[in-house]
């Protein structure tokens, strides 16, 4: 195997997910060694069926080794039986186990992570890779174990019958050495590449799957078929050149012990002529040698074996080590009570070093109010909000709520509080009443429905087949846009939060519907500091207060009317959006009037 520390790190970490299985493991170990023990107890009865039973004739004897060559077998089966059992439970537990380790490091990891990430790649990690690690571990390493053994105690019994004869057989081993180390060598690096072009292959089909729609809406088909085989035709070639390898060490792995047992013939036949060896003894001679055989030609195929587990081992250690970017600290309390007071004190961010998005952001939201960040497509509005709940720390300042460094808190405790919602909705492929729970499981059906109410939801759900009990496609696909989103607000407001933060939570639902979130929204906003990323200005109605985020920097802060005076840059997106705010407002305005007669109505029945 190649002498390279990251491999032997690498070999060694995946090894030590075999400890919590130790007895496991001994125990296939003591079947394997009891396995071997009993086909060199084979031969042993088939030399002296030769020398003590066919040569003097004797019926009696032979009937009595045949009686133990047949017992033995039994004894082989069941011992097989019992190594494959535990073996395979082993295999499958360290499997489960490395799975569960790196969907949970996945899961702690922080959104910078995901950013620099494909999705993918990770499920290539989670499958390919784990399975050709599961297989060397539950499998190949037992085999090889056995076969150590084999060649151990084969050895020991070979000097043993014929100490000139046996140093013949192991000659070889120094030959056998140099090619398993070559091949090990030069396979490794060609194996890591065949994992990381099948991570590619995964990426390009998952990209398809989830775009479909993008895809066929732009007629890409061809062209994405096309970037489909370019990938899979990598793999096929970095896979015919570790068959290419294979193709030509195991072949001269297995041919050079057949070498050694060509010469062993030659000799031993002339010992037998001579009468230095009994013809019994000759044949279980080249049995022991045949047993010794097998394993030294197989020493390639654990090699490759290997190789390739370590490779995988490799890609999934490179998940699992990925450093945790937001993380509780040790001292990290629970949030302090209060009404949600947010602060921004001199805060910075950057995704990039030496790339600053957010300089010297100072901002204090009063408890229960609402502010409106608006400003042009870029100008750092969405990654202001995501500093609130720790989805990034900050690179300078801090944001502090209700007093506290949302650092210096628990990243549960500060999370509960808050209800986020960003205009690209995210829903599982689950009932409509439990992606409104996700975050609040122990809700009644009341309160269901008036969340659902409050988003302005509750009808349309009431039409689906099964109402609340409906099971929605993966992301919501089997839902408008519009749906999807109030649902995702619903979702939100479920939490009961202190903090609410609405990044565009509109922008998928035609006006109308918009101005009934609005009227739903102002109730579940009530008493909450409610953060609002605003590119339609209809919304701007639902703030206190507006703040014009500007390169990174905030521009100005006032009300609609200061703002036209004092804010160039209020003033542009205010022009641009003044067509779509005077229809959302006469839209908001029938929607009132359809409500209030809505509530008359009810009042005279």
């Amino acid at each position: 195997m190649p002498e390279t520390p990251r491999y032997r790190q690498t070999f060694f970490r995946l090894l030590g997910f075999l400890r919590p299985y130790k007895r496991s493991l001994v125990i296939s170990t003591v079947f394997a060694i009891g396995y071997q023990a009993s086909q060199i107890a084979l031969v042993w009865l088939t030399k002296n069926v030769i020398d003590d039973a066919l040569t003097p004739h004797d019926s009696r004897k032979l009937w009595l080794f045949v009686s133990g060559i047949v017992a033995l077998g039994v004894v082989r089966a069941v011992l097989m039986f019992g190594r494959r059992m535990i073996s395979g439970r082993q295999a499958l537990a360290v499997e489960m186990d490395l799975r569960q380790s790196l969907y949970a490091h996945l899961v702690r990891l922080s959104f910078g992570f995901y950013d620099r990430h494909q999705t993918g790649q990770l499920m290539s990690r989670a499958t390919v890779d784990l399975q050709g690690v599961r297989f060397f571990l539950g499998y190949g390493l037992i085999f090889f174990f056995q076969n150590i053994l084999t060649v151990v105690f084969v050895t020991g019994v070979l000097f043993f019958f014929q100490w000139k004869l046996a140093l013949i057989a192991l000659a070889i081993t120094p030959v056998l050495v140099v090619l398993a180390y070559r091949y090990s060598h030069v396979s490794h690096p060609t194996l890591r590449e065949v994992q990381q072009k099948l991570a590619d292959v995964a990426t390009v089909a998952e990209e398809n799957i989830v775009g479909v729609h993008v895809v066929k809406s732009f007629a890409q088909e061809p062209k994405e078929r096309e970037k489909f085989q370019a990938r899979t035709e990598a793999v096929f070639d970095q896979t015919i050149k570790a068959n290419r390898q294979r193709a030509l060490y195991v072949p001269l792995i297995s041919w050079v012990p057949l070498v050694a047992q060509a010469a062993v013939l030659l000799v031993g036949a002339r010992m037998v002529t001579s009468g230095e060896l009994s013809v019994g003894g000759f044949v279980a001679f080249n049995l022991y040698l045949g047993m010794l055989v097998v394993p030294l030609r197989s020493l390639g195929m654990w090699i490759g074996q290997a190789q390739r587990a370590t490779a995988s081992g490799e890609r999934i250690f490179q998940v699992i080590d990925e450093p945790e970017e937001v993380t509780d600290r040790r001292d990290a309390g629970e949030l302090p009570a209060g009404g949600g007071h947010i602060r921004f004190e001199g805060v910075g961010f950057e995704y990039m070093r030496g790339r600053p998005v957010l300089e010297d952001i100072d901002l204090d939201v009063p408890p229960g109010q609402t502010i409106a960040l608006i400003g042009h497509t870029g100008s750092g509005k969405t990654t202001l909000t995501s500093l609130v709940p720790r989805f990034y720390d900050v690179t300078a300042g801090r944001v502090t709520i209700d007093g506290a460094d949302v650092r210096d808190v628990k990243l549960r405790s500060l999370r509960s509080e808050i209800g986020a919602i960003s205009q690209d909705t995210f829903l599982f492929s689950a009932t409509v009443r439990e992606n409104i729970t996700f975050g609040a499981p122990g809700l009644s059906d009341d309160e269901i429905e008036y969340v659902a109410r409050l988003a302005q939801a509750h009808e349309f759900i009431e039409r689906l087949p099964e109402g609340y009990d409906t099971v929605i496609g993966e992301r919501g696909i089997t839902l408008s846009g519009g749906q999807r989103q109030r649902l995702a607000i619903a979702r939100a407001i479920a939490v009961d939060p202190r903090i609410l933060i609405l990044d565009d939570a509109t922008a998928s639902v035609d006006a109308s519907t918009e101005a009934r979130i609005r009227l739903g929204l102002r109730e579940a906003m009530e008493g909450r500091t409610t953060l609002i990323i605003a590119h339609r200005l209809s919304t701007i109605s639902l703030a206190d207060e507006i703040v014009v985020v500007d390169e990174g920097r905030i521009a100005a802060r006032g009300s609609h009317n200061d703002l036209l005076e004092t804010s160039q840059v209020y003033r542009d997106i205010y022009e641009h959006g003044l067509l779509e705010r005077q229809f959302a407002d006469a839209v908001e305005a029938r929607a009132l009037v359809g409500e209030a007669e809505e509530t008359e109505e009810a009042e005279v029945a």
